[in-house]
Formats: structure tokens, sequence, C-alpha cells
């Protein structure tokens, strides 16, 4: 059986957040760093980091939520694309509103410590800060169960189901953002990434080590729709233009 995706702050704002998915966890949480002595990846096919617009431009001071620290991972293997259920038809200039409601759904309602995603891309390809950490960093995110560690979630505002036109400015951004966070570690857009699952709530039992796209959509993960038909069918021309970004060959 697909997941649903249940209703956030639904009375108040008409949104509907896809999140049945992801793996959480409330109250404080340590920070996790790299082992002592690890040793950092040599990028030899990076990309540019594209402009991301910071929290401080959607989370205002009545929307602020206290929070433990962030965690993180040694790097960032792959990146899982999302899609959050929410109308289509916005203004760009509306997008933090929206991106706030959304962080209200998740620490309100659900109780969540932070939002879930590490990014958010509007229909418009601009790209803001999402779960707190750095956006260099490799941030723990609570966007995918199962597979968190050591990959990053990106969130495309809208709803991408079959027949929905998908913006070309969103999925250029899309490319740009998975081509630089993937970039970090040197690892090419098109390929395959080991992850152990951490959840047996995933399409992998705990302990099981699958074998994923390293720019993958949620479905791939969880038995969900998410981030949608339309999405998902751009999802292989995101990871050319993505790895072109990196130079590398076809």
């Amino acid at each position: 059986m697909l997941a649903a995706c249940l209703p956030g702050l639904a009375a108040v704002v008409g949104l509907v957040l896809c999140v049945d998915g992801v793996e959480h966890t409330s109250g404080a949480r340590p920070s996790r760093r790299p082992a002592v002595g690890a040793r950092s990846v040599a990028a030899t096919h990076s990309a540019p980091k594209p402009r991301i617009v910071p929290r401080s431009a959607w989370l205002d001071d009545l929307a602020r939520h206290a929070q433990p620290p962030p965690r993180y991972d040694d790097k960032v293997v792959a990146v899982f694309v999302h899609h959050t259920d929410s109308p289509n038809g916005y203004d760009c200039a509306d997008a933090p509103r929206i991106i706030r409601y959304l962080y209200a759904g998740q620490t309100g309602a659900r109780n969540w410590d932070d939002i879930g995603y590490n990014f958010l891309v509007d229909r418009c390809g601009t790209i803001y800060e999402g779960r707190a950490g750095g956006v260099d960093r490799p941030v723990t995110g609570a966007h995918t169960q199962g597979f968190n560690h050591r990959t990053a979630g990106i969130a495309a505002l809208g709803t991408f189901t079959a027949g929905v036109p998908v913006p070309q400015a969103m999925t250029d951004a899309i490319a740009a953002l998975a081509a630089w966070k993937l970039g970090l570690a040197d690892v090419d857009p098109r390929s395959k990434a080991r992850l152990t699952s951490s959840n047996s709530l995933s399409r992998y039992r705990a302990g099981t080590t699958a074998l994923l796209p390293a720019l993958a959509g949620h479905k791939d993960g969880y038995m969900t729709n998410c981030p949608g038909a339309a999405l998902t069918a751009r999802l292989p021309q995101i990871r050319e233009l993505a790895a072109r970004l990196q130079g590398r060959t076809p």
C-alpha cells in the first residue's frame, strides 16, 4: 500500500505535507561529527555552489522553535528528491511564507525538532536552506525513513503528480544543488550509492545495505508516490545535467 500524505496545519493554511516516509527524533540530539582522523575526499568532479537563501529569510521571530544542536554525518553520498504536496499556483515571493508553514506543521503539530528537508526549491528555481546546521556541512536530515544518514533531502515546493508540468527553473536548480552537494564527496549523480537502512519502515529492513541512485526519488527508499510521477520522470534528466555541471563526460 502506498503511503498517504497527512495534513499539516490543514485547517489554517490548506497545505498537505507528504512526510509519512521520514524518520525523526524528538528531544535533545547531540552533534554527530566525523571520527577523528577521518580523511576528506579530494573532489575531482566538483560543481559551483549555487545561491542558497538562508533560513533567516523564512524563519521569522514568531516562528522560531527551540531545538537541540544539529547532527552531522561524515559526508553526503546521495540526495533524495521530494515534493511537498502543497499547491502549485503560488507566487514565488510567497515561498518563504509557505516554507514557514511547512516548518510550523512539522515542529508544531508533529512536534519535530526542525523542518525535515535540508533544502527546498521553489518553482522559480530559488533554493532555500531548510534544516539547520550549515548548508556546506553534511547535516543529518529527517526526510526519508531509514536513509537520513549520509544523504540530503531536497524538496520541490508543489505537487507533481502525473500530468502536472514541472518548471524547468525548478529542475535546473535541483540539478545545480545536487551537483554541488554530491561533488563535495566526488559522487557522480548518475551512479549508485550503498546506503544502510536504519529503519524497517523503509523499503529495506533495518541493517540492510541497499544500492540506491545517488540522486534518488523519495519512493526509492520508502513506499510512497513522492516526489510525484511528473517529477520522478524528470529525474534522469536532472541526473545528466548534474553530471555535466560536475564536468563529467557522457
